[in-house]
């Protein structure tokens, strides 16, 4: 696939944060899919590195989620490693044995146990990964292991993503100091349920084990797990969280820590919609007014997935008719002569018809922007939520034809 052009609603700047203390990065080029790209991230913690994850729900989960399934929970973490080009999956038993092996090298090469190390993969489905490839890197990566490289880590773990994906975070408990980083990848088969989507977060907090997996656990529903991009969940979602401990600060029950990393993983989710594949616009769908805030979720995630809604959204056409399509077979509570619809500030829709003072210069002046928020009141409860999307164009229909060619 040739290289793709940067989306349109990318950051004008990538950050390249500052190191986070007790961990190390290196990337290679390891010639998984294409000889000319670094495909290849090792990360390396130190001793007593705390671990806290969540994967695909998907029952076609790659080799790699069921490796890191199996040692979340039970020790330290000392390494990740992570490729992109293959994403190792629908591999049967070759894939388990080249996650295997795969891990035992970075495990010899940095001298750790080997359940103490993570993996994820990420590109073609269905194509068995060459765990051979990794032999000829892994002593230069081992050897070239730096506190720096947060952004170089970023662009080795991208498949159809054009832009890295970057954040960090500051702050500090009882005066102690403290920071997180985290990067992400995901263009395209993105609609988390814990696309492809990784995300990997450090910290230089101490965080006990227990509490960061409910800590990023918390994070990735209200973030992660609030996005859409094509409604289809990835066999290889990861979001995989580090403490080193090195910094010395104890966050346990500070909420501010809990607010940062909230804060760091909505940007880095926001990041993964605003590279969509073929996105030309990021969309909020808010509902109000609903039953439950879990019913608000489901007629949000109604509309952001719906193709219609999209397509209409990419035409910069204000077709309100879509979403009350949308509301209506999302399966929830819901009262059509009660429905009122926003595009950004203008009603469009009130009382189950279009509104009196409709004006379609307005709306439409609304749907030109790169940034549109969209608002359905259901006028039933106090339920709320909002689902974070974008538009459906024909280079969406382009690069996936060409995916794998």
């Amino acid at each position: 696939m040739d290289t793709l052009p940067v989306s349109p609603l990318a950051p004008a700047t990538t950050p390249d944060p500052a190191p986070v203390a007790g961990v190390r990065i290196a990337t290679a080029m390891a010639g998984i899919k294409r000889a000319d790209r670094r495909d290849v991230l090792l990360m390396a913690f130190d001793e007593g590195t705390t671990v806290g994850g969540v994967f695909t729900r998907s029952a076609c989960a790659s080799a790699p989620v069921e490796w890191n399934r199996a040692r979340i929970g039970s020790g330290s973490g000392r390494a990740l490693l992570v490729n992109s080009g293959n994403a190792n999956a629908f591999t049967g038993q070759r894939g388990a044995e080249a996650a295997a092996l795969s891990a035992q090298m970075a495990a010899d090469a940095l001298g750790v146990p080997v359940d103490e190390v993570f993996l994820a993969s990420t590109g073609v489905i269905g194509e068995p990964l060459s765990a051979e490839k990794f032999a000829g890197v892994m002593d230069g990566l081992a050897a070239s292991l730096s506190p720096a490289g947060w952004a170089d880590a970023a662009r080795a773990i991208m498949t159809t993503d054009t832009y890295p994906k970057v954040a960090e975070r500051t702050g500090s408990t009882d005066g102690v100091p403290w920071r997180i980083n985290g990067i992400a990848k995901g263009s395209g088969m993105i609609a988390p349920d814990m696309a492809t989507m990784l995300c990997f977060v450090a910290t230089d907090a101490a965080v006990p084990e227990r509490e960061l997996q409910q800590l990023i656990a918390a994070a990735a529903d209200r973030s992660f797990n609030k996005i859409t991009v094509d409604s289809d969940t990835s066999t290889s979602d990861s979001v995989i969280a580090f403490a080193t401990g090195a910094s010395g600060a104890s966050v346990a029950a500070d909420p501010a820590f809990a607010d940062a990393l909230d804060d760091l993983m909505l940007e880095l989710a926001h990041l993964t919609v605003k590279d969509g594949e073929g996105a030309t616009k990021f969309v909020a769908v808010t509902v109000t007014g609903a039953t439950s805030d879990e019913s608000a979720g489901r007629i949000a995630r109604s509309i952001a997935d719906s193709p219609l809604v999209k397509t209409a959204i990419a035409g910069e056409d204000a077709n309100w008719g879509r979403i009350v399509m949308a509301v209506g077979k999302a399966g929830e509570p819901a009262d059509r002569d009660q429905l009122a619809i926003w595009f950004g500030d203008i009603r469009v829709a009130v009382n189950g018809e279009r509104d009196p003072d409709y004006s379609e210069a307005a709306a439409a002046a609304v749907m030109c922007e790169p940034h549109i928020a969209i608002r359905v009141d259901l006028g039933l409860g106090s339920g709320t939520d909002t689902i974070w999307t974008c538009d459906l164009t024909k280079q969406y229909v382009a690069i996936n034809g060409d995916y794998r060619t």
